[in-house]
C-alpha cells in the first residue's frame, strides 16, 4: 500500500480511533489539538504530534498542512471552531477534506463550505446496530446509496456445499456475490463453480430490500 500523509485535527475517541487505524496500516499521520493532554494521549498512534488552534491560519500553515493528501477534522461539540476550520482548509487548497458533523444542521453547513465527507458517527453507529439486530448473519455493511448496500453476510447453512452457479442467487435473490472471505482470506472475483464452505463470509452487494431477505435465509 503506498503511502499517503493524512492530518487528523481534534484528537478526541472518534479522531484518535481514525489516525490509530491509519497509523497501524504504516500511513503517515498528523495529529493535531488544542489541548496538550489530547495530544500526548494519542501519540502513540500517530506519525507526529502537534498543539495547534486550527482556526488560526498561520498555525496550520506552520504545520505544513498544504503537504497532506487529506485532512479529517474531528473536532467534537465545538462547531464554530470546525467550521472555520473546514473553511481554512478549503482555503488553503486541501484536496480532500472530511469532517465529523454533530447534527444535521452542522452537516448541511459543512456540505455548503466544501466539505468532500461528511460522516455521523453517532448516527452512522446507531444505523449498523440497528440493522445489525434486524439482521443477524449481516457481520457488516456499507451503504452505497439510498436503495443499494455492500453487506458482509453469513453464508445460509442450505448453501453450504453447493456452488455459485447452481445456486444462482443473482436470478433467484436479485443480489450478486463480489467476493468470499474464507479463512481469512478473500476470493475475488469468486468463480461460479466455487462451492461454498461452512462459515464462508459472503460479500454482496444490491438493494437494501433484497440484501435483507437474502441474509434472512437459514
Amino acid at each position: 500500500m503506498a503511502t499517503t500523509q493524512y492530518a487528523v485535527i481534534g484528537l478526541g475517541r472518534f479522531g484518535t480511533s481514525i489516525a490509530r487505524r491509519l497509523h497501524e496500516a504504516g500511513q503517515e499521520v498528523l495529529g493535531i489539538d488544542i489541548n496538550e493532554e489530547s495530544v500526548e494521549d494519542a501519540e502513540p498512534y500517530v506519525t507526529h504530534g502537534a498543539i495547534a488552534d486550527s482556526t488560526e491560519e498561520k498555525a496550520l500553515t506552520s504545520l505544513g498542512i498544504k503537504n497532506f493528501d487529506c485532512v479529517i477534522v474531528s473536532i467534537g461539540n465545538d462547531l464554530q471552531a470546525s467550521i472555520l476550520t473546514v473553511m481554512l482548509l478549503k482555503n488553503l487548497g486541501i484536496k480532500k477534506i472530511i469532517a465529523k458533523a454533530v447534527s444535521k444542521r452542522h452537516g448541511q453547513v459543512l456540505e455548503a463550505i466544501g466539505t468532500h465527507w461528511i460522516i455521523y458517527p453517532e448516527r452512522d453507529m446507531g444505523e449498523r446496530v440497528a440493522n445489525q439486530l434486524l439482521s443477524p448473519n449481516v457481520l457488516d455493511y456499507i451503504k452505497l446509496s439510498k436503495d443499494y448496500n455492500i453487506e458482509e453476510i453469513l453464508i445460509p447453512s442450505k448453501m453450504i456445499g453447493k456452488n455459485l452457479k447452481d445456486l444462482d442467487i443473482r436470478a433467484k435473490y436479485n443480489v450478486s456475490i463480489i467476493a468470499i472471505i474464507r479463512d481469512g482470506e478473500i476470493v475475488v472475483p469468486p468463480s461460479p463453480n466455487e462451492l461454498l464452505k461452512n462459515e464462508d463470509l459472503l460479500i454482496t452487494i444490491g438493494k437494501s430490500n433484497d440484501l435483507a431477505k437474502f441474509s434472512s435465509l437459514e
